[in-house]
């Protein structure tokens, strides 16, 4: 099966930048969500991100010009999946909101139409569980920043078949991503891992073994990661982390995967991350 043309569900930073690198590689795009000015905002920022390729001379300004012209806009969830051989859901980490989603796409989608979400550690069998046809569901893990990050984690429900499989990662090398192939377990590999560590972070933080820079110094010069874990948590979302958090708390019933507090308390405080302007680090939302 060869995907074309491509609806990306949800305007924020993991949609946008499925939008830009699927535009970017020549497919046609819709990009949907329930906000106008949500999508306003995500198309210029795929052209700031556009132009700032054109200045590294990644890609030429008339590459900028085409790919924008491949993406197109509407806030109509029926129009937007009308014709199309891919959608990819972007929405925010809350199980009912995926689930009640995939239930609707299901009525509003062609029967051959397959169904991808970008879902960082919620399980793909139930997500496909609310539709008829869940050999047709798979996971597209994509990391954020999307343009620049290489992975995409391609994670098999239950019911997924080997056909819906093998398109979507041809879909993902055409994209220029690597991707691999993991289970369906809570948080798959990238969050079963990653969310433990920022966690981790945090208590250290709560507890006073060391302050903000301090913690992510180490890690970063120690460890050689190119981010510590707290910037790192700020550039995901709180509340991002905080929903990886719960999934594998809930679903694998350990204690070690408990929600730090203070991680709950900036999240009730609204303090997000850089979306917000405001998390372990202050930032210009």
């Amino acid at each position: 099966m060869t995907i074309e043309e491509i609806t990306v569900i949800g305007g924020g930073t993991m949609g946008n930048g499925i939008a830009h690198v699927c535009a970017q590689r020549g497919k046609e795009v819709c990009l949907t969500d329930v906000s106008q000015e949500v999508l306003d905002q995500a198309v210029l920022t795929i052209g700031k991100n556009l132009d700032r390729q054109v200045k590294k001379e990644v890609i030429t300004a008339a590459d900028r010009d085409d790919t924008l012209g491949r993406i197109r806009t509407t806030t109509s969830l029926e129009e937007a999946c009308d014709g199309v051989q891919l959608v990819v859901e972007a929405v925010p980490e809350r199980a009912e909101l995926k689930y009640d989603l995939f239930g609707r796409l299901d009525n509003l989608t062609a029967p051959e139409t397959l169904m991808a979400s970008n879902t960082s550690s919620i399980s793909i069998t139930a997500i496909a569980a609310q539709t008829e046809r869940a050999d047709r569901v798979i996971g597209m893990h994509f990391m954020n920043p999307v343009p620049v990050m290489k992975l995409i984690e391609i994670i098999r429900g239950l019911a997924t078949s080997d056909e819906t499989t093998a398109a979507v990662v041809a879909l993902s090398t055409e994209l220029g991503k690597t991707p691999v192939e993991v289970n369906d377990f809570p948080g798959f590999v990238s969050n079963r891992i990653l969310g433990p560590m920022i966690n981790e972070a945090v208590f250290a933080l709560m507890e006073g073994v060391a302050d903000v820079e301090a913690i992510d110094q180490v890690m970063k010069l120690g460890m050689n990661h190119p981010m510590g874990p707290l910037a790192l948590a700020d550039l995901i979302g709180l509340d991002t982390c905080l929903s990886i958090m719960e999934v594998l708390h809930r679903e694998l019933g350990d204690d070690r995967y408990r929600p730090c507090p203070l991680l709950r308390k900036y999240v009730a405080a609204g303090w997000l991350g850089r979306k917000s302007g405001r998390g372990f680090y202050e930032h210009d939302a």
